[in-house]
């Protein structure tokens, strides 16, 4: 089911990951997924990063199966053109601050005036109301304000995430409203307004700790942090070892496998805990990790390797599910990561997206532009512009 969504258009204002996402997601699916570039953005990435350009080129994972154009919003040119874009488009997804997309003339409220059909999904830092709506943030604000970044590490001092875990979050949230809306209108015929909050979307991952408690206010960072039945363990040449052996027969076999069958009823007192993590490791810390996965995966216990994103990406794991693709690029193949999840027995269609603007001259012609026309509009600035123009 490559193609699931062959037919939708998708005009994508995104310049961050949490609104690239659903674009990623559906372009992959085979949805027509037009990146709508603003000049002045383009020309920031490349001012604040001098290796921006070969990446522009190769283009990361989440831009994949993207068209680009560009042009300036508030160009005097730009609504014959915009307007024409969504009168074609499904879905818009953008990712401005609040109040971004209306002082150009694309807010919701006039979009769907003109545009009644049209799904409007804007994803932010803290929603498009509220007491924070218009704040400005990125990922670990949002893990901070939705109660997540207080129990990363499991300590009185909360640490930044190697990841974009809101960021994540907040795309897929995005990604799940769109498919929603879409099959929505499929009844009634309208679009709607989507309101994907980064904060609102971190909340959820404190949900099972929340909900292990009567009195949220009591729950500590460090509590649940570590169990009996599961850590991060060094090994004797300093890789790291997953464990969640948190079922009961799981836990005798993980005792056994490591020689400890004597720890094996620590568990059930906690005041034995911190001694029983002081034993763990000190058993652990006596070989190196290959040796332990060998008898840990030969014992079927949950025991897992700690891997860098370098490795997971070239792990047999992900390279054996397809999860990690080769594709052809202007500056040489790239390794990129796949589509999450499979539909059916079809593999994905996967290209690279493409640098900016230089599908502006095609677009133009799929929504009835002659050449003379788009010589006039790239004659007039409107591609180029980085000026506001209203």
């Amino acid at each position: 089911m490559s193609g699931a969504l062959d037919g939708v258009t998708i005009l994508d204002f995104s310049r961050f990951l949490p609104g690239a996402y659903p674009g990623w997601i559906a372009g992959d699916l085979g949805a027509d997924v037009i990146r709508v570039e603003h000049p002045r953005e383009v020309a920031k990435v490349a001012l604040a990063d001098p290796t921006a350009e070969r990446r522009r080129r190769a283009r990361p994972s989440y831009q994949r199966n993207k068209r680009s154009i560009t042009l300036n919003p508030t160009h005097p040119e730009a609504r014959t053109v915009l307007d024409a874009l969504l009168a074609r488009a499904d879905i818009l997804v953008e990712d401005y601050r609040p109040g971004t997309m209306a002082a150009m003339g694309l807010g919701y409220a006039e979009v769907s005036e003109w545009h009644p059909h049209l799904i409007y999904c804007s994803v932010s830092f803290a929603g498009q109301d509220g007491p924070l709506a218009g704040k400005a943030g990125h990922d670990p604000g949002a893990l901070a304000l939705g109660g997540a970044l207080s129990r990363l590490n499991g300590t009185a001092r909360p640490t930044l995430p190697g990841v974009q875990v809101a960021d994540v979050l907040a795309g897929a949230h995005a990604t799940i409203a769109v498919l929603a809306a879409l099959r929505a209108r499929d009844r009634t015929g309208r679009g709607t307004r989507i309101d994907i909050a980064m904060s609102d979307a971190c909340l959820p991952l404190a949900m099972v700790a929340l909900g292990r408690t009567d009195d949220p206010a009591s729950l500590g960072p460090s509590d649940g942090a570590f169990h009996p039945k599961g850590g991060v363990w060094e090994c004797a040449d300093g890789a790291f070892l997953c464990t969640t052996d948190m079922e009961l027969p799981y836990w005798r076999r993980f005792c056994a496998a490591i020689g400890r069958e004597d720890l094996t009823s620590w568990r059930e007192t906690p005041a034995r805990w911190p001694d029983l993590e002081r034993e763990i490791a000190k058993t652990l810390a006596a070989r190196p990790r290959a040796a332990w996965l060998a008898i840990l995966d030969d014992a079927d216990t949950q025991a897992t390797p700690v891997l860098s994103p370098a490795e997971a990406l070239n792990s047999t794991l992900m390279r054996g599910r397809g999860m990690a693709v080769t594709l052809d690029t202007p500056v040489g193949p790239v390794t990129q990561v796949s589509t999450p999840f499979r539909l059916g027995d079809d593999a994905p269609d996967l290209r690279v997206g493409t640098p900016a603007g230089s599908d502006t001259d095609s677009i133009l012609a799929d929504v009835g532009f002659s050449p003379g026309e788009t010589a006039q509009l790239q004659a007039s600035g409107l591609f180029t512009s980085t000026e506001r123009k209203r």
